[in-house]
């Protein structure tokens, strides 16, 4: 089995997470809506990934919408003590399956205890802001009312922590003049390199950041060189991806999905895969080249 401790840990609130963790989206159905084709798989992805060392898991209640949470709770509940659940708000699903902004006060407090109901704690562990923006990447606006309301959530003992995603630093910045942040998710991966600095900005204050879409999401990453570093190390281009990911700064925390068992010990498998630095050298090069183009 992986040893996926090798990776390292990175403290996340009030606990220490292991690196490489678990991201819930694509438990739900295609395009993220609906349920899984495979209800049973997906809850055995689940079992397999806590059974492995996994410790950190993602998701959120407008996944399905609902279903990514009734999952993760008919598989783990009551959930293995260590175990941290990071949710995000902001979001709704329309009936056509549209992704619409969800971001008043009122409706961020009903997400707050739509995740509560179906994940069946009584608080949530993290709870991430998620900013609507411009789809998956951010946009300078005031952030302030919203975050002060899951602050005030988080003071009635609903949520523990409190993070966000599809954010500026100057976000972050306000954001703290509020309260604790305790992570940043935003899109990041070895292609798509926009938050470099913001990575080394958290990684200065013990803020963890957590890339989604660390395999390209809904487009998988693509790159020659990817594939070419990958074969020379015997590896997939996905593992190389994630490893890369891991090197790049100790404050980063992996959270790449899967509904496939396979694909959970692919991907679980990167924490051990260690990086010439000729390889990196190589792979640094892929997202100088698309900031370039």
């Amino acid at each position: 089995m992986t040893n996926i401790a090798s990776a390292g840990a990175f403290r996340l609130g009030d606990r220490t997470v292991r690196r490489m963790g678990y991201g819930a989206m694509q438990l739900a159905g295609k395009g993220v809506f609906g349920p899984p084709k495979d209800r049973a798989a997906c809850i055995a992805v689940l079992r397999e990934a806590v059974a492995s060392g996994v410790d950190h898991i993602d998701t959120s209640d407008f996944y399905g919408p609902h279903v990514t949470n009734e999952i993760i709770a008919e598989a783990l509940h009551p959930y293995p003590k260590g175990l941290t659940i990071v949710t995000k708000v902001g979001a709704r699903r329309g009936a056509d399956a549209s992704w619409l902004p969800a971001q008043s006060p009122a409706e961020l407090a009903d997400a707050v205890h739509d995740n509560l109901r179906n994940l069946k704690v009584e608080a949530l562990d993290v709870v991430n802001l998620r900013i609507t923006g411009a789809v998956h990447e951010p946009t300078e606006e005031p952030i302030a009312e919203r975050f002060a309301a899951l602050a005030e959530l988080q003071r009635k003992g609903l949520i523990r922590h409190l993070g966000l995603s599809n954010v500026t630093w100057t976000q972050v910045k306000e954001a703290r003049g509020l309260g604790e942040v305790v992570c940043v998710q935003n899109l990041y991966n070895v292609v798509q390199r926009g938050d470099d600095s913001l990575v080394d900005q958290l990684a200065g204050l013990g803020i963890a950041y957590v890339p989604f879409f660390p395999l390209g999401g809904f487009t998988p990453l693509q790159s020659s060189i990817l594939s070419d570093v990958a074969a020379s190390l015997g590896a997939t281009p996905m593992q190389v991806a994630l490893a890369w990911l891991l090197r790049r700064s100790p404050n980063i925390l992996l959270i790449p999905g899967t509904s496939s068992l396979a694909h959970l010990k692919e991907n679980l498998a990167a924490a051990e895969l260690k990086l010439p630095e000729e390889a990196v050298a190589r792979l640094e090069a892929i997202g100088s080249a698309k900031a370039h183009a």
